[in-house]
């Protein structure tokens, strides 16, 4: 007899009726906050869990009592959807609104003086607006299932800006790792799957530059809980994530004062791909992005990702290392 495997979804079904008008988008924003995904016309799935089944049942009592008719059910696919590709639904949503979470943190930036200082009006204003971001993040981190890409940018930069409303502190020299970089060898590092720019580079940069033993751990990424003895790099709470506007490879690079002109150029690099603010405008990013996406899309497996992008990472190091001394 073959094994029964559980569902791994809940699908909704529903049939609205044609009036009242409203009712549609009341449906609709319901599903967007539930962050549940089409898959087809007025079809829309969730991971199955006791919470997404209670959330869908409310949202089908809701159409029964407007006239119209849902059904809930649990489901595997077979054939026509994977479940890589219904992955690839929840992490393109999520993605979508972590990169709207960051461009309204960087507009509300752009705002504030230089200094610090603000009158206490527009304190006040940027105040609810962070409050808002905040809030938002909270609806958004709630509903990514999958550990999208973006997270840990949108959760720094709003990070950046609550210290933005501080008054500039007097000059301090950068804080180094508590323990020396003696104390960060032969530890495993974690990391959420999936990696893209962002992770690659820093793991390369890990076992390059800091840990030469270094083990790394491909988590999920939602709500984990380390080891004793791991650390976590570019995952939101980990011990070395964006910083600011500043990338996990970059925050590395300062934690462990790496001062090397061929560091600083990749993580120009870096910071380009992996923020797209075009801060550094590095002519090389079209084309260390398309290779990056080809490795993501060529390789599901992470240690292959890692090995490929960290061969780009080394040659690409050697370069300007060997241009600078031309």
């Amino acid at each position: 007899m073959d094994d029964v495997v559980e569902p791994r979804w809940l699908v909704l079904i529903h049939r609205l009726p044609p009036k009242p008008d409203y009712l549609r988008v009341k449906v609709g924003r319901r599903l967007q906050r539930l962050g549940a995904v089409a898959i087809k016309n007025s079809v829309y799935v969730l991971p199955r869990s006791a919470d997404s089944l209670e959330d869908f049942q409310w949202l089908v009592r809701e159409i029964a009592q407007e006239g119209g008719d849902a059904s809930i059910c649990e489901a595997r696919f077979v054939t026509g959807l994977s479940d890589e590709q219904i992955h690839d639904l929840f992490h393109q949503a999520r993605k979508a609104d972590y990169t709207q979470l960051s461009e309204d943190a960087r507009r509300i930036s752009k705002a504030l003086p230089a200094s610090g200082e603000a009158d206490e009006n527009f304190r006040g204003q940027v105040e609810i607006d962070i409050a808002r971001l905040k809030r938002r993040f909270a609806e958004v981190g709630a509903i990514d299932f999958f550990g999208a890409q973006g997270r840990e940018t949108a959760a720094g930069l709003i990070a950046g800006l609550e210290a933005g409303l501080r008054p500039t502190p007097v000059a301090e020299p950068t804080a180094q790792p508590s323990h020396g970089i003696e104390g960060y060898r032969g530890r495993t590092w974690v990391t959420r799957k999936g990696i893209h720019v962002d992770r690659m580079a820093s793991a390369w940069l890990i076992r390059r530059f800091i840990d030469s033993d270094a083990d790394f751990r491909f988590v999920t990424g939602k709500d984990y809980r380390p080891d004793p003895g791991e650390l976590r790099f570019d995952m939101f709470d980990g011990e070395f994530t964006h910083e600011g506007d500043r990338c996990t490879f970059e925050v590395l690079i300062e934690k462990f004062a790496l001062d090397d002109r061929a560091l600083a150029h990749v993580a120009q690099i870096v910071h380009d791909i992996d923020l797209k603010d075009s801060k550094f405008e590095r002519v090389e990013v079209p084309g260390i992005d398309r290779l990056v996406a080809g490795i993501a899309m060529a390789h599901r497996d992470d240690e292959e990702r890692l090995a490929r992008g960290s061969a780009v990472f080394e040659d690409l190091y050697e370069y300007f290392r060997r241009k600078q001394s031309d």
